[in-house]
């Protein structure tokens, strides 16, 4: 999560325990349940909204096939030299 391993996020939650203390504590969790149910409103409406706007022929589109961190230059270079399909020869004759 952002990062973080658990240990650290552990370490986290208990410094802000100690700072908020236990009568703050309640009302910053609500405030944090709120925010994320909020944010996760929102990523729904952009989705509904994206969804409607491309029209149904982007309805079962892929997002994770664009995702340019799974392009390596290298394999990309590898798999267009070793192609089992070489070009088809020209008509022309060679002089």
């Amino acid at each position: 999560m952002f990062g973080i391993g658990a240990e650290k996020f552990v370490v986290l939650l208990i410094i802000g325990a100690l700072v908020l203390g236990p009568t703050k504590l309640p009302e910053y969790a609500a405030k944090l349940g709120h925010l994320v149910r909020e944010v996760r409103r929102m990523a729904s409406g952009a989705r509904e909204r994206l969804n409607e706007e491309l029209g149904p022929d982007f309805q079962d589109l892929d997002w994770g096939q664009m995702d340019p961190r799974q392009y390596d230059p290298r394999r990309i270079i590898r798999e267009a030299l070793t192609d089992d399909n070489p070009p088809a020869p020209s008509d022309t004759p060679a002089t």
